[in-house]
């Protein structure tokens, strides 16, 4: 066993995570920890900043899927290092991108959206993008009465 090891209630202490959380990502692939003679979980002190790390990527969106891929390039023989952060990180950019041109996107149609208070879902460009639903006839067509009052956005199908 590597020296310097803490036990998932200091880990969780220094992270701000649950211990149930660290069960969690150890069984999805994303930390490690070794068992003592009493078969209680050690883990590294690298695993602090693997756990912020994954905080701070779940925090913008990137799936566990991506982390994990992305935890296994970097070395396990020693702590990340600043430049291995940055390289995990520019990977994640163009898709961070995307998203923010996606919500600024959104932002402009809910300006219109609001514009029309719901009173024609022909021409909302959230709910009714180009009219698709025009052939079903006038009005509401995916808004179940129990939602009636809420936004057709906030709908589910």
């Amino acid at each position: 066993m590597r020296s310097h090891s803490l036990g998932p209630g200091e880990i969780a202490r220094r992270t701000g995570v649950a211990v149930s959380t660290l069960h969690y990502y150890e069984r999805e692939g994303l930390i490690a920890s070794e068992r003592t003679a009493g078969n209680q979980r050690r883990y590294h002190r690298d695993i602090l900043r693997r756990v912020a790390f994954i905080r701070v990527s779940q925090s913008v969106g990137i799936s566990l899927t991506r982390i994990r891929a992305a935890l296994s390039t970097l070395p396990e023989d020693r702590s990340p290092t600043k430049t291995d952060w940055a390289r995990l990180s520019r990977g994640w950019r163009e898709e961070l991108d995307e998203r923010i041109a996606g919500l600024q996107r959104l932002r402009e149609k809910l300006d219109g959206c609001i514009g029309c208070g719901c009173l024609s879902l022909k021409s909302c460009s959230l709910y009714n993008p180009d009219d698709r639903l025009a052939d079903e006839g006038p009005g509401p067509r995916r808004m179940p009465p129990a939602r009636a009052g809420r936004h057709p956005a906030e709908s589910v199908e």
